[in-house]
């Protein structure tokens, strides 16, 4: 039966675990979240040699079962209650083979959950590059549980692991590794008996996690705090005392299965390409480069098959008009629904070629290095080194970014690095720089190979990072805590990037951009096209009655009829009437009405500037021939003045509102989820549309 077998992936952050993830699912993943929180669940299924399904789920990376985050605290909840839908039947715990030591304390904390349990032993190449020799069936037979050795990024022995996993007993066999019960006898012993516990180690974890265990009710929860003071149980000694016993048993197992050779701790080779990525002066030299490198991709190897989307939407657009009978239904699906469409999959290249380069620095571990290098920075202006992190993935995403600040421990560090990392361009805001840089910036070449057009998108990057870390320092100012923060960091060592991995992270990617927009997209689409369409009837009337006239009629052609009559009903329509009721507040910016109505589109998502300006313009002109969005922009002229409507200034003062406005709610929705307030979203909010507003109008004031 599919689904019948559940096996959790447990392991230390950057020992593979993904990539082993991955490579035992394929495609066959979905992320959703874990049970009364907000933290991602991935699943994924996985065909055993057996003919059984197994499901396959990622747990969030850990050291311990002592929780630093709420990720973290994922791993304990789902191993320890039964009820928990995503409790697993088998455990299987990727170990790191070039630091084994370091990684069986996790280890024998799952096991001692008791719970089955394979252990996968990841980058066996590396630990004998680094002169470590490992008896495996002597490690084996001293744990009493199954050892694979693997190469995940190679696939190798995926297979065994497979086999190890169908013909694991449901029954844990793996021996005890400490007398856990001799920790908090008295204690251990009341919470199984009073809580109906049957696991010595699930009572202690319980004694120190009660009060964030969601498994646990408020009664449960309040009687292990009274137990506790009963038998004077003091966590923090208990979990020193914890450590002690787990790695004197961890020497005595690896004392005579792991072996390292004379002169095997030299200088490795990560170690000396850090000494250069990451030097005070070359580091960040290095670093600007391969964003320069990144920008001027994104144009050059976009350009070709967004024209191919363009010229099929355009196809499409053509087809349907002299297919379908002429009318209402027809002018929605070509100028409501397909014009909003192409407006942002034309742009699916260029979100496919970010998303590459970000995955393939992840994946070398060059990324690891840039927040290394950052944490300097940041505590210049009042952050922990950990917000990097979630400002370094704000570049494509601000929502699982504000979610991933939950491994930040200090209040005010989190709650600045959650105010000021939607103000890092994110992937959203890609379709909106790059259609708009197509429209002022020429396509030429500096020095023959250096595309302008990639320097001003770098250049809006850069705009964004700085302005979070000067926000940021004002926050620090204003915001008052005694708490202080740190930062550990683990940076694994460089290897070559895995393609499979690269190729589904970016399948993924643009899947979820595609399907999250497109549903956005075609809603707004439908309603802004009925309200471009329709509008009061006596303005209506009015127009038709202005364009039936025997004067007019002698004046112009049948096609400028067309046109003008077209744009004069969405100047009028409902649409109309809105954009021209905002366009006293936004003139000073630059913008006219039509610009007005893609601002108030754009606040549920901001990639929808794009579709709402294809679908605006698709209302606005004739069905004789069809434009691709960026010809209609480029040619839109301002009617009562005839000059263009997006000049240098109007199209830079448009990027840089984009660039500092809080313009998704999705955004400000998560922002209340994690701050349990809607003071600090509604703050935000106003800081970053006051922002958007006094810089635009600058740039507009200066360039015009």
């Amino acid at each position: 039966m599919a689904g019948e077998l559940k096996v959790a992936l447990v392991g230390n952050p950057n020992t593979g675990k993904s990539t082993l993830f991955n490579a035992l699912t394929g495609l066959n993943q979905r992320v959703g979240n874990f049970p009364g929180v907000t933290v991602d669940k991935k699943v994924g299924a996985c065909k055993l040699p057996d003919g059984r399904t197994a499901q396959i789920i990622d747990l969030p990376g850990t050291y311990s079962l002592y929780p630093k985050s709420k990720d973290e605290s994922i791993v304990f909840e789902v191993l320890a209650d039964r009820n928990n839908t995503a409790h697993p039947d088998i455990v299987v715990i990727l170990a790191d083979a070039s630091n084994l030591k370091r990684n069986l304390l996790l280890y024998t904390q799952v096991a001692d959950l008791k719970v089955p349990v394979v252990i996968a032993l990841n980058m066996m190449d590396l630990a004998r590059k680094a002169g470590t020799e490992i008896d495996i069936d002597a490690l084996s037979a001293k744990l009493g549980i199954q050892i694979i050795p693997i190469a995940a990024r190679q696939h190798e022995n995926i297979d065994k692991l497979k086999e190890a996993i169908a013909f694991t007993s449901s029954i844990p066999l793996q021996l005890d590794t400490i007398e856990v019960e001799s920790l908090a006898p008295g204690l251990i012993s009341k919470i199984k008996n009073e809580l109906l516990v049957d696991k010595p180690y699930t009572a202690l974890q319980m004694a120190h996690q009660h009060e964030n265990l969601h498994f646990l009710t408020s009664q449960q929860s309040d009687r292990i705090e009274e137990l506790e003071q009963e038998f004077s149980f003091h966590s923090q000694k208990a979990q020193a005392a914890e450590t002690i016993a787990r790695f004197n048993f961890i020497n005595d197992v690896l004392f005579d299965t792991v072996k390292h050779r004379d002169g095997a701790f030299e200088e490795t080779l990560s170690n000396r390409i850090d000494k250069v990525l990451t030097h005070k002066v070359w580091g960040f030299i290095i670093f600007f480069g391969i964003l320069f490198l990144i920008f001027q991709s994104i144009f050059a190897w976009s350009e070709y098959p967004m024209s191919l989307i363009e010229e099929l939407f355009i196809w499409l657009g053509s087809t349907a008009h002299s297919l379908m009978p002429p009318g209402v239904f027809t002018d929605l699906v070509v100028d409501g629904i397909l014009a909003g469409l192409s407006g942002v999959l034309v742009f699916i290249p260029q979100i496919a070629i970010l998303f590459a380069f970000i995955a393939i620095l992840e994946d070398t571990g060059y990324m690891s290095r840039v927040t290394f290098m950052m944490d300097k920075i940041m505590r210049k202006v009042g952050l922990s080194g950990k917000s990097v992190v979630p400002l370094i993935g704000g570049l494509a995403c601000a929502v699982p970014s504000i979610m991933s600040t939950r491994n930040i421990e200090n209040w005010k560090d989190r709650l600045i690095t959650i105010m000021v990392t939607p103000l890092v361009s994110c992937s959203a805001r890609l379709p909106i720089y790059t259609l708009l840089i197509s429209l002022i910036v020429p396509d030429k070449k500096v020095f023959g190979v250096i595309n302008m057009a990639g320097l001003v998108l770098m250049a809006m990057y850069i705009l964004s990072i700085v302005s979070a870390i000067v926000v940021a320092w004002v926050m620090k100012l204003i915001i008052k805590s005694r708490e202080r923060g740190y930062f550990i960091m683990e940076l694994p060592v460089y290897r070559l990037p895995r393609w499979s991995n690269i190729g589904l992270t970016v399948v993924e990617k643009v899947k979820a951009f595609v399907f999250q927009a497109g549903k956005v997209i075609i809603a707004i689409s439908i309603i802004l096209w009925v309200l471009a369409s329709y509008g009061p009837a006596a303005k209506m009337d009015a127009v038709e009655a202005k364009y039936n006239s025997p004067e007019v009629k002698a004046q112009y052609s049948g096609a400028e009829l067309d046109r003008m009559k077209s744009s004069d009903k969405l100047e009028n329509s409902y649409a109309g009437v809105l954009g021209k009721a905002i366009e006293p507040a936004i003139k000073p910016l630059g913008y006219d009405w039509k610009i007005g109505i893609a601002l108030i589109t754009s606040f549920a998502a901001r990639e929808v500037f794009v579709g709402t300006m294809a679908t605006i313009y698709s209302v606005d002109a004739d069905d004789s021939h069809v434009e691709s969005v960026r010809e209609k922009m480029k040619n839109a002229r301002n009617p009562e003045t005839g000059a263009l409507v997006f000049t240098v200034a109007s199209a830079f003062s448009l990027m840089v509102f984009y660039a500092f406005a809080m313009q998704c709610m999705s955004t400000l929705a998560v922002v209340y989820r994690e701050t349990k307030s809607w003071k600090w979203p509604i703050i935000q909010f106003v800081y970053m549309g006051v922002l958007a507003y006094v810089a635009s109008l600058i740039v507009y004031q200066l360039l015009k």
